[in-house]
């Protein structure tokens, strides 16, 4: 039987930010991944209508999955910043997505995240996990807490990803209307994937933190 993985986060971009490598590396290893996007980031753009920016947005990511070769995106269509208040919209159409695949992981944003949006996706995931019972491991990413001094009391899972990190940073690159952010983020990425794959003696690695 096929081991599933889902990866839910807030933004189109934020999957292949924090877990682009190892979404790769379970492709190669015969893993199917659905990824699962709370909003379409229509408020990256506000000088635009949002339809517009949701058009340009989904297709960044259609782009982005053909080059990690992953199969099903879903978007819940959320309202950034309104997460918490429009939950309620989504949680039966996740809770029905994660008791169908029976994920053996899923991937969300990291609590400690500065993001509004990012803490708010992970309290969802983990209340519909922990609501529903179901057998699965829960791991955390990292996106815009890039110095964090803070100890996390949590088991961490290392995945190497040095034979698709570059695949991850060609996926990045589909992301061009974020072009601000990735010049922020991506020396950050850079470099943690070093750090991470030098202390387990491979060339590049992906971090998580196991909080379920």
């Amino acid at each position: 039987m096929t081991e599933n993985i889902i990866v839910i986060a807030a933004h189109p971009d934020d999957a292949v930010l924090g877990v682009g490598g190892t979404i790769a590396k379970y492709i190669q290893q015969g893993k199917n991944v659905t990824v699962i996007r709370f909003s379409y980031g229509e408020k990256s753009h506000q000088w635009l209508k949002k339809h517009v920016t949701k058009k340009m947005r989904k297709k960044e990511a259609e782009s982005a999955k053909e080059i990690l070769g992953f199969k099903k995106s879903i978007y819940l269509g959320l309202e950034e910043g309104k997460f918490k208040q429009e939950a309620k919209k989504i949680k039966t159409k996740l809770k029905k997505i994660i008791k169908k695949q029976k994920p053996s992981k899923i991937f969300t944003h990291n609590l400690q995240d500065p993001h509004k949006d990012h803490q708010a996706v992970c309290n969802i995931v983990l209340e519909i996990v922990d609501n529903i019972k179901i057998q699965t491991e829960v791991y955390m990413f990292d996106i815009w807490n890039i110095l964090n001094f803070k100890r996390i009391p949590y088991p961490r899972l290392y995945i190497d990803i040095s034979d698709t990190f570059k695949t991850k940073t060609q996926a990045i690159k589909c992301y061009s209307s974020q072009w601000a952010s990735l010049i922020f983020l991506l020396g950050s990425i850079y470099s943690k994937a070093l750090i991470y794959g030098f202390s387990h003696q491979v060339k590049f690695a992906e971090r998580f933190f196991k909080i379920r």
